[in-house]
């Protein structure tokens, strides 16, 4: 984990209040992993957001990070442009435990839940498969990057206004029916996460979920992202989204 100042080197508006930013930070490329964050500092504001990284390039010392505007902090991180940079601590976090390459997977994300995915579609390529919710077309995100990787992309919309109209889990259910699957990744809404997990362990199949919580610290310290867990033996306790996760197998969370 480390402190940088990743100069802005590109920054583009994906959707209505989310944005993608290209960003120069070598020494976190250089360690970071599918699935880990980082924490940004906001101008003007004392607690950093955190935001989870999409792509790493550790031979160019580059981050993709995408992130929603939802509040007065996140408003001022997206008002920021290419002569700007931002303050950086990470990686934070445990990511997704990528299986091999060759082997199939299955990425779920809702809405903003998709970018974290990024990374893990990269690594399995032609092999993985990506499906999205979102409300609508108009909020749609990370299309052509998805493609780009080599992975088939597939949405849901809440409207049907895009793709299939109804919700992403139907769309799990209908890959896991018709295609090889090693192991899912997923990130989104408790709910949807919740459902994905239980097809998943209809199917027989591991399942690796990246939970969404308020963090403040981002290191586990103010304990604010408490979740319940089990352990080993079954027998529940309370973990950190930040420090334990984000990413959970899922038969670890106590739906």
């Amino acid at each position: 984990m480390i402190q940088e100042k990743a100069a802005i080197m590109g920054r583009r508006q994906l959707s209505p209040g989310v944005y993608k930013y290209l960003l120069s930070s070598p020494g976190i490329a250089r360690t970071a992993a599918a699935g880990q964050f980082v924490q940004v500092t906001a101008p003007g504001f004392f607690l950093r957001r955190p935001i989870s990284i999409c792509r790493i390039d550790p031979q160019a010392g580059t981050l993709v990070l995408v992130m929603e505007v939802r509040g007065q902090g996140t408003a001022a991180i997206a008002g920021l442009g290419s002569e700007d940079s931002l303050d950086l601590i990470g990686p934070l976090g445990h990511g997704f435990a990528l299986k091999d390459a060759a082997s199939h997977a299955l990425c779920v994300g809702g809405g903003i839940g998709l970018p974290p995915l990024c990374q893990a579609a990269a690594h399995h390529g032609a092999n993985a498969a990506v499906v999205a919710g979102f409300r609508s077309a108009s909020a749609v995100i990370l299309a052509d990057e998805v493609e780009n990787l080599g992975a088939s992309f597939a949405v849901a919309t809440d409207d049907g206004t895009a793709g299939h109209h109804g919700l992403v889990t139907d769309l799990v259910k209908k890959h896991l029916e018709e295609n090889k699957t090693d192991v899912i990744y997923a990130c989104g809404p408790m709910p949807m996460l919740k459902a994905v997990a239980a097809l998943a362990k209809e199917k027989g199949v591991e399942c690796q979920v990246s939970l969404e919580e308020r963090m403040a610290c981002g290191m586990g310290a103010c304990l604010g992202c408490a979740c319940a867990l089990y352990d080993e033996k079954g027998e529940q306790h309370y973990g950190h989204v930040c420090k334990d996760g984000p990413v959970f197998p899922a038969e670890r969370v106590v739906w």
